[in-house]
């Protein structure tokens, strides 16, 4: 598992590795700079960090492997995936957006990025939604006002990931550190060594979420024309934090992908263009709870459990189906 910039293997470790250890042999590992990994004064380029992750494969002894990234841990992966695809079982890549589409002459527009401006600009932090590294430099502002004592706009709180709860101000310090003692800001920002062509070249089992109001969707939409074989999914009014704010809905999409429930579907449902889209799922789970949607209404439930969700699902779509 792979994690992303200003956080540390803690991301993964309560929620999914305890999970997926009842199947898999898990490895977690702080990314350099980050967690209880060392901070040398450079050395942060996706290639570099690559090469860390191959290293670490090889300490272990692990010849080949399923790997479960989230943002700038997608791009390490990826890095690693075009050097190594044959170590590669699968790749789930969650919400990673890569600098060939950050760059393109004519960039999609953001939706979300317009909606969130008002709202950067009546907090007073200085930052433009349009810029295509909108997400690092939040985390350095949003961090400077962690370290402040200043408290963090609730409404940025599916941004701010991280630098949120107990240890948000020692997460904010250490990426401070990384940012103003290091070369990590250039070289993380800078070009991360992918391109649609290398990416085009991967042909294991790939599942790719991003969320709806994420800046990294715009990677998404570009990936759809380049992996036909890859499963996309989007989550559902979900920012770039997904895997902290609705990890049983990661964890449900997980599970059906190294299941090989996605590989059975059809790809395309009937009456459906062949144009690739990101699907979404018909259950899905906010703050512990778990909904379904229907053509009639957005949103069914809460309930408790996945299973719960599905049972009244199926019950109202068999109801509806016999009264047509």
């Amino acid at each position: 598992m792979v994690h992303g910039l200003a956080t540390s293997l803690a991301f993964w470790y309560l929620r999914f590795a305890v999970e997926f250890s009842q199947q898999f042999r898990v490895t977690l590992f702080d990314l350099r700079g980050h967690g209880r990994s060392e901070m040398p004064a450079s050395g942060y380029t996706p290639a570099i960090l690559a090469r860390d992750l191959a290293q670490l494969l090889d300490h272990l002894e692990i010849d080949k492997a399923h790997l479960l990234s989230h943002s700038f841990g997608g791009i390490v992966a990826l890095n690693f995936a075009v050097e190594q695809p044959d170590r590669v079982r699968s790749l789930v890549l969650a919400d990673s957006h890569i600098s060939a589409v950050r760059h393109v002459e004519t960039p999609q527009e953001w939706a979300y990025g317009q909606e969130i401006q008002p709202l950067l600009d009546r907090h007073g932090l200085a930052l433009d939604a349009r810029d295509p590294y909108f997400g690092y430099k939040l985390l350095t502002r949003l961090a400077e006002c962690q370290t402040d004592g200043q408290q963090l706009p609730e409404e940025l709180s599916e941004l701010a990931g991280p630098l949120l709860g107990k240890a948000g101000r020692r997460t904010a310090a250490k990426w401070l550190e990384l940012m103003h003692k290091t070369t990590a800001e250039k070289e993380l920002m800078g070009d991360d060594g992918l391109t649609l062509d290398a990416l085009r070249g991967l042909r294991f089992p790939i599942l790719a979420m991003y969320g709806d109001h994420s800046q990294a969707r715009l990677t998404g939409s570009e990936l759809l024309d380049i992996w036909p074989h890859a499963e996309f999914r989007r989550v559902r009014d979900a920012g770039h934090f997904f895997p902290t704010s609705r990890p049983e809905e990661v964890i449900a999409g997980c599970r059906r992908f190294w299941g090989g429930e996605y590989s059975r579907m059809p790809r395309h449902r009937v009456g459906e263009s062949s144009q690739r889209h990101f699907r979404s799922e018909r259950v899905f789970a906010v703050d512990g709870h778990w909904y379904f949607t229907t053509r009639e209404k957005a949103r069914v439930g809460p309930f408790a459990a996945r299973e719960e969700a599905h049972l009244e699902y199926a019950r109202q779509f068999a109801a509806s189906q016999a009264a047509t």
